[in-house]
């Protein structure tokens, strides 16, 4: 009786399959554009964007020049969204910004051309060139819609991209503090790097880290500091204990920072 059920689910799938298929060629064959933009729209609301994304190229030359034309671009972005396929979808996104500056879909174009490269930024250890496209785009579309209903989201993905810009700095500054006296004076360099990274990106969620390594690297120096500059030093680590323990006096390295202390009024004597 089970079997029974069984066969008859797979005809049923079958069947409908194979109905699917035979109506999909049919749009594809067919010279009716009207009708392949309506089943475009059909397999895009039905989430199937690969097809729907086929009948819009084969609409798009026919309907150039007209109204519909700026539908089946925005479609044609939406359907290459829909695949994960982020830069076909923002190539089509500047299409339509190109063609129609004052188009009824601009905002989502501008938008949605910003989101693509944010959807796109890789992890923070590779380059990131689309991070800084993205930030770019992020910022021109605030600026030119400060009322959209994007608005909040778009801040939220802008100061993610600088989030990422940021960690990518604090990892180049954890190197270079890692390296020590390594063929010179890297913990100069770590500081140097963490320092520029908090004047970017000043408002990223790495400030207390990037802040840290930057008194770990001023400790550093004093210790590994030539007699003749070490009071110097002592003078600079101390200085930036109290600039990091007056901007996070909760934070978990103060225990740490505290026995620094301790260390550098021994050379301050």
């Amino acid at each position: 009786m089970r079997m029974k059920q069984t066969r008859g689910i797979i005809v049923c799938l079958l069947l409908v399959l194979m109905t699917s298929c035979g109506e999909y060629q049919k749009a594809l064959k067919s010279r009716d554009p009207e009708y392949k933009y309506s089943e475009a729209l059909r397999y895009f609301n039905e989430k199937r964007y690969v097809r729907s994304q086929t009948l819009l190229d084969d609409v798009a030359s026919y309907y150039k020049g007209t109204d519909r034309a700026q539908d089946v671009i925005i479609y044609l972005a939406r359907s290459y969204m829909g695949q994960k396929d982020y830069m076909s979808a923002a190539d089509y996104y500047q299409a339509y910004i190109r063609n129609y500056p004052k188009g009824r879909h601009i905002v989502e174009a501008r938008y949605q051309t910003a989101h693509c490269y944010y959807l796109d930024s890789p992890d923070a250890r590779l380059d990131q060139e689309q991070t800084y496209k993205a930030i770019d785009f992020f910022t021109q579309f605030i600026e030119l819609y400060p009322e959209s209903p994007y608005l909040e989201k778009a801040y939220q993905e802008l100061n993610e991209m600088y989030d990422k810009l940021a960690y990518k700095e604090f990892q180049n500054a954890k190197l270079y503090y890692h390296m020590g006296t390594y063929l010179g004076n890297n913990y100069l360099s770590a500081e140097i790097t963490a320092r520029n990274a908090l004047k970017k990106y000043p408002a990223n969620k790495y400030q207390e880290e990037l802040s840290w390594i930057i008194m770990l690297a001023k400790y550093e120096q004093m210790v590994h500091s030539i007699e003749e500059k070490k009071l110097d030093r002592a003078r600079e680590a101390e200085d930036e204990y109290y600039n990091f323990i007056t901007d996070f006096p909760n934070s978990k390295h103060k225990n740490q920072a505290d026995k620094m202390l301790k260390d550098i009024r021994k050379v301050l004597r």
